[in-house]
């Protein structure tokens, strides 16, 4: 896995089809072999041609358009004041004396928060994604780098939701002042820039003044020179980020800037200004970090839940003044809710997509309780780039997209034509997930492993990526296109499959090779049938053959024993239902894999996998995952 980190690059179409002949059942330990190849699922006499759709390549994302709130031309020159620099109490009350600092309000928060690593702080550490870290080792100032998850954590005072989930607020606050204390004495003054560390990343930054404003009382209800000093901090804060919040990482840490910049407009006196200036900037971030569909650019389930917890804090910040959050803001959390919950498997925990890891139900359930959201997942998320197929208990996952381009990318991955599989909530078919939780119990040198194409259940080419995975997050050459087509298939006699095709041109440069492969699902999920067909680029193809490997990564619960004609294996699951894999591929072996759980931990867990070569003229192979019985 840790040396799949090549570029490599592919080609364009060509197709196989697929129907329903008896093929042997019994034994999960001796099953005959059979070509899967010759065994169509649906029997082309039988098709009906019911709902089929051409889908862009997934690079081609369009931005949502949205437009400032309409104000009126009072408001509209104040705000552009304010933009120039002119100070909030000057337009306030320009003859006036200037407000002292304080918070008008004290916001409700209604995100949830992890009750263990609550308490692990008021022990004395840090607890992430498993990992302890003492409160009094950490470098606050952030001269001497600490791992990313442990750096985002403390740098943006996210911990504090969790402090607040673990008791009282009079339990928690003396551990909340006593980091706090610790960190302004790291941190005196802003620097005259961004990037002077990561306490002052703009997305750091934006997210910490959220929450010392979410959290007040945790933070403001002890010493009055403590109260005094982090008032006079969190003042000093929004107006470092009215001047550099154009200079931020990406686009969702533009977000997170600009939304501090409207809370403190709202919650600090003399801010209508700022609310103004901050509410045009933040509708024109969030135009620029999502799609029409409702994804965010960087295609990550991570991404899209900060999104949601960003917006849905703001509105908090809003219902505190007894105010209405604007309608955009509304609409856009309305509109990032279904695409991530297209990304959910039957127990309600995500699939791992993108550096993500399988984030736990109960937090995803918390999350979009908070929004007051009430819809169903999006079936295909068209740009966003993820096809769902419900089937009774069973899900499918297929990304069908290229990876992110490099400005959105955080933890790019070359997952392209990967898919996850699970059955009444109980994951069968996974990706290892979890490289932005490199620095808890996942090792920071296993992150490029993870983000390779081989850390994803899907075919790679003499170990190589489909897309270059570089470092810090970056994505490089490589996949730029992916083709696609959905339909429903209809039989005569009644049973239905869904049937997706996708292509990629990922390993056209190196190896004048094209991707594509076919899953088809039946309704009732007891079967998916796929076939990974490699075409020639161009009108010839190349002499010689390439290594070629298809990865099956399992759950962590799958027990798995293969099958004596080395054709394929049983596989149980903790429902007791048994499925079979079957491959005409070339023989069947079972390897160790890793797999990142919803707390970003990992775990041993084991892939089956076929290899060998084939010709640089092309091939096909088949597979099958069945329930028996």
């Amino acid at each position: 896995m840790e040396g799949a980190l090549n570029q490599s690059v592919s080609g364009s179409p060509a197709l196989k089809t697929a129907s329903d002949e008896p093929y042997p059942e019994g034994d999960i330990t001796g099953i005959s072999a059979f070509a899967v190849e010759d065994h169509e699922l649906l029997s082309p006499r039988a098709e009906r041609h019911v709902e089929i759709a051409q889908i862009d390549g997934g690079r081609a994302l369009a931005l949502a358009d949205f437009s400032s709130p309409a104000v009126g031309p009072g408001e509209r020159f104040i705000r552009f004041a304010y933009r120039l620099g002119i100070p909030g109490s000057v337009l306030s009350a320009p003859v006036g004396k200037k407000s002292r600092t304080r918070l008008l309000a004290t916001v409700s928060n209604t995100l949830p928060g992890h009750a263990a690593a609550g308490t692990a702080l008021r022990a004395g550490h840090f607890l992430i994604h498993g990992a302890k870290t003492p409160i009094a080792q950490v470098d606050y100032a952030g001269p001497s780098r600490v791992t990313p998850p442990l750096e985002r954590v403390v740098h943006s005072f996210s911990w504090l939701t969790d402090l607040e989930a673990c008791g009282p607020r009079e339990q928690g606050a003396p551990t909340a002042e006593r980091i706090l204390t610790a960190w302004l004495q790291a941190n005196p003054k802003p620097p005259a820039k961004p990037g002077k560390g990561p306490a002052w990343d703009v997305g750091n930054t934006g997210a910490r003044l959220m929450n010392w404003l979410a959290h007040a009382p945790l933070i403001l209800s002890g010493e009055k020179a403590l109260r005094s000093r982090t008032l006079a901090h969190i003042s000093e804060t929004a107006r470092w980020l009215d001047r550099h919040v154009g200079r931020a990482e990406d686009e969702l840490a533009a977000v997170a800037g600009w939304s501090a910049i409207v809370a403190a407009g709202l919650l600090l006196p003399e801010g209508r200004p700022r609310r103004l200036y901050g509410e045009a900037g933040l509708i024109k971030a969030l135009g620029e970090l999502i799609g029409d569909d409702g994804g965010v650019l960087s295609r990550s389930p991570l991404a899209q839940m900060e999104a949601i917890a960003l917006l849905v804090r703001l509105r908090n910040c809003y219902h505190a003044t007894r105010r209405d959050a604007p309608k955009a803001v509304e609409r856009v959390i309305e509109l990032l809710v279904p695409p991530l919950l297209a990304l959910t498997h039957g127990d309600g925990s995500l699939g791992s997509w993108q550096g993500g890891w399988a984030v736990d139900g109960e937090d995803v359930n918390a999350l979009v309780k908070a929004t007051g959201v009430r819809t169903r997942p999006l079936r295909e998320v068209r740009q966003w780039g993820y096809q769902r197929v419900l089937a009774h208990k069973s899900i499918l996952q297929f990304d069908t997209a290229p990876p992110p381009l490099p400005a959105h990318a955080r933890y790019g991955c070359a997952s392209t034509l990967a898919f996850e599989m699970s059955h009444s909530g109980h994951r069968l078919v996974v990706n290892c997930g979890g490289s932005a939780s490199g620095g808890g119990l996942v090792p920071v040198r296993l992150e490029q492993g993870l983000r390779a194409t081989a850390a994803h259940s899907t075919l790679t080419l003499d170990d190589a990526n489909s897309t270059a995975v570089l470092i810090n997050g970056a994505i490089g050459g490589g996949v730029s296109e992916v083709d696609i087509d959905r339909k429903t298939l209809v039989q005569e006699n009644g049973g239905n499959a869904t049937r997706i095709e996708a292509s990629h041109n990922g390993y056209e440069a190196r190896y004048g090779l094209t991707h594509r492969r076919i899953l088809i699902l039946r309704d009732d999920g007891s079967e998916l049938r796929g076939e990974d067909v490699l075409i020639p680029a161009g009108r010839k193809g190349h002499r010689g053959k390439v290594g070629f490997a298809i990865r099956f990564h399992l759950g962590p619960h799958v027990e798995v024993l293969l099958t004596e004609d080395g054709q394929g294996a049983g596989m149980a699951l903790p429902d007791g239902s048994l499925w079979q894999f079957r491959s005409s591929a070339g023989e069947v072996t079972l390897e160790d894999s890793l797999w990142v759980d919803g707390q970003g931990r990992p775990q041993a867990t084991q892939q089956l996998v076929i290899q060998g070569l084939v010709s640089r003229g092309g091939g096909n192979f088949g597979w099958l995952i069945k329930k028996m019985g």
